[in-house]
């Protein structure tokens, strides 16, 4: 694998939970956030993670990940992905980017988009379900960067896609898709485990 990070999106206001943090929803026995944090590790990717402040909650359950401060996390995705593409390392070419609700996601996963990225010609790679569906986590080439850090809106990167050659990877299941944002989707998949 070549110098890439991946880039945890986890600055959202959780505000579909009714008073409940999803990210600090335990899984396995840990906050979902720590449990992506640590998958994400497992890569030997340094991983970056963007919280709405530095005293927030969350911070307890980043582990090792480098924690980059959102302060108009209130924007949306976009304000998380520009705060993170402007602090990875200058030496980065590619960036893997998702937000942190998807409890699915294995480190494996993680490691087959990183290893299918070809260098700065590269496609940008999209994980999509078994079925084709179109889902995260992505994987933006460096000539992506300076867009990322200029984008906004809630759409995340979306439009950027838009310009871009994509390549999408088949992940096993709905693994590229499976995200949690109400207490009732919480519950679902909860009775599925």
């Amino acid at each position: 694998m070549s110098n890439m990070a991946i880039l945890l999106l986890a600055a959202g206001a959780s505000s579909r939970m009714k008073g409940r943090d999803k990210l600090m929803e335990p899984v396995q026995g840990m906050p979902l956030l720590n449990l992506i944090c640590r998958r994400a590790s497992q890569t030997g990717l340094p991983c970056y993670v963007t919280v709405p402040t530095l005293d927030h909650p969350r911070v307890s359950a980043t582990g090792t990940a480098r924690v980059v401060a959102v302060p108009d996390a209130s924007e949306g995705m976009s304000a998380s992905i520009r705060a993170g593409v402007r602090a990875l390392e200058e030496n980065i070419e590619a960036v893997m980017i998702l937000p942190c609700d998807m409890p699915e996601l294995q480190t494996e996963d993680f490691s087959t988009l990183a290893n299918r990225f070809r260098g700065a010609a590269s496609p940008v790679l999209r994980a999509t379900s078994s079925d084709g569906t179109p889902g995260h986590p992505v994987l933006f080439p460096r000539r992506c960067f300076a867009e990322l850090s200029q984008i906004t809106g809630d759409q995340g990167a979306r439009i950027l896609l838009r310009d871009q050659e994509v390549e999408l990877i088949a992940l096993p299941g709905q693994r590229a898709l499976t995200d949690l944002d109400t207490p009732e989707a919480w519950a679902r998949w909860r009775a599925n485990q």
